[in-house]
């Protein structure tokens, strides 16, 4: 089936999907003046689907087949998209998505990589974050029932239809000191909500 069925056929079930669920978001907002690098796991990230978009934000997505139907999913879910990974082509997908938000635009990035090991945050978010001076917004979410597809690597969760979903927000943090050390607040943020949750 061509990539743009795919796409168009996704598209519609996320759209009914969303019409169902039930949100709510709670923890502090970022800075209004400031531009957010909004950071979550992979596997958690269907969820932030509902999370209402204060702007432009921008996305990447690999290079594979998969990450094209990917990239024609988020176009048409309003989002920007840039391609890369960690693995193939990784500092031009960061260089367009370092490029949109100094340009004006917020980002959200799966912190863990392409490929894991799930919950162990990569350096690619510090490295925007210091790049572009934005905040590093933490995030996670949980939904009161989601199919859980347990042998992806990521434990990808997919809330059901007319699921209660909380999106928990952490204390934004600042791009100040090393990439380790931002990397390492970081992560240890996004643990801390997601025990949370």
């Amino acid at each position: 089936m061509k990539l743009r069925v795919l796409a168009a056929l996704a598209v519609f079930f996320i759209r009914l999907l969303r019409l169902t669920w039930r949100v709510r978001v709670a923890g502090p907002a970022p800075p209004a003046d400031r531009r957010a690098i909004f950071c979550f796991w992979h596997g958690r990230q269907a969820g932030l689907l509902a999370y209402p978009l204060r702007r432009e934000t921008v996305v990447m997505t690999s290079l594979s087949r998969d990450g094209a139907l990917q990239s024609r999913i988020m176009r048409a879910l309003g989002f920007a998209v840039v391609r890369g990974s960690s693995s193939r082509a990784g500092a031009a997908g960061l260089k367009g998505l370092v490029d949109a938000v100094r340009a004006g635009a917020d980002a959200a990035l799966a912190v863990d990589g392409p490929r894991g090991p799930a919950f162990r945050a990569k350096n690619g978010a510090a490295h925007a974050a210091l790049k572009t001076e934005a905040v590093l917004l933490p995030m996670a979410v949980r939904a009161s029932s989601h199919w859980r597809f347990a042998r992806s690597w990521d434990d990808y969760r997919l809330p059901k239809p007319f699921a209660e979903i909380l999106v928990e927000r952490g204390r934004a943090i600042e791009p100040q000191g090393s990439v380790a050390e931002i990397t390492g607040a970081l992560e240890q943020a996004m643990k801390d909500l997601e025990e949370k949750t």
